[in-house]
């Protein structure tokens, strides 16, 4: 029984497709909620949510709007609790080239971050587009505000301050690829994000799927996501690796 707990541990997961916000349907959604409990000898408790929506409110502009809760605890102690939502506005997302606004919110137990905001804009060149296929890359500038639960940084010279703030300059990459005549499924997003102030504060994600349809609405996912922050709470590591396996249910 231990053994398959650790077996279901690694299985859940959340997962969800990319939503292209250039398609032509004015509203699409996808929603994934996952979950593990275990009583006994060890105690576990896990709850996973992720949903992604894009939505026309007018003709030229589209919103997407992605979002997250984790809920972990093991041995009856909380490992994590985090929110995450990203928010974006785009105008004219059909063309090649087109500005876009962002905002985003987050916090992160395990890191003892309290609140992460972030507000920028920027434009998206879509370098490839065919079909279902499609690459993007997007640049923007954001204005970003951390607050941490904790005054003991990794790097010293932040030390004694409990917020961070800062400018960031934005590189991002993405694109999804219909392969073997649509039985594989390539999605990716990555990106890296370092201060316009600060040369030892950066960060950057790569995160990758592979998708199997099984029907029209549902697919099976395999995800790896690798994460990695510059500045961190004394004691904690920089970078975080994820090998999960899920389900997409989506509405288109």
């Amino acid at each position: 029984m231990k053994n398959l707990a650790f077996v279901l541990l690694f299985i859940s997961s959340f997962l969800s497709a990319q939503i292209n916000e250039s398609d032509s349907l004015k509203l699409k959604a996808n929603l994934s909620l996952t979950g593990f409990w275990q009583g006994g000898n060890v105690n576990t408790l896990i709850f996973r949510a992720k949903s992604e929506l894009s939505y026309k409110p007018w003709k030229k502009w589209v919103y997407k709007t992605r979002n997250s809760y984790v809920y972990q605890e093991f041995g009856k102690e909380k490992a994590d609790e985090d929110i995450l939502s990203l928010n974006f506005l785009y105008f004219n997302p059909e063309r090649k080239i087109y500005p876009l606004v962002l905002g985003f919110f987050s916090t992160n137990f395990r890191r003892e971050i309290d609140y992460r905001y972030i507000v920028g804009a920027g434009v998206t060149f879509q370098l490839y587009q065919k079909n279902k296929d499609w690459l993007k890359v997007s640049v923007s500038s954001e204005y970003e505000e951390t607050e941490f639960d904790n005054t003991s940084f990794n790097l010293t010279q932040y030390n004694g301050e409990d917020t961070i703030d800062t400018f960031r300059g934005t590189v991002w990459i993405n694109g999804k690829y219909h392969l073997f005549k649509g039985k594989v499924i390539v999605n990716h997003e990555s990106y890296i994000q370092p201060s316009l102030e600060d040369g030892d504060n950066y960060r950057w994600q790569a995160d990758l799927g592979v998708e199997f349809p099984i029907w029209k609405f549902l697919n099976f996912k395999i995800n790896y996501l690798h994460t990695f922050e510059s500045i961190v709470v004394e004691g904690q590591q920089r970078e975080d690796q994820f090998l999960t396996f899920g389900f997409t249910i989506k509405s288109y």
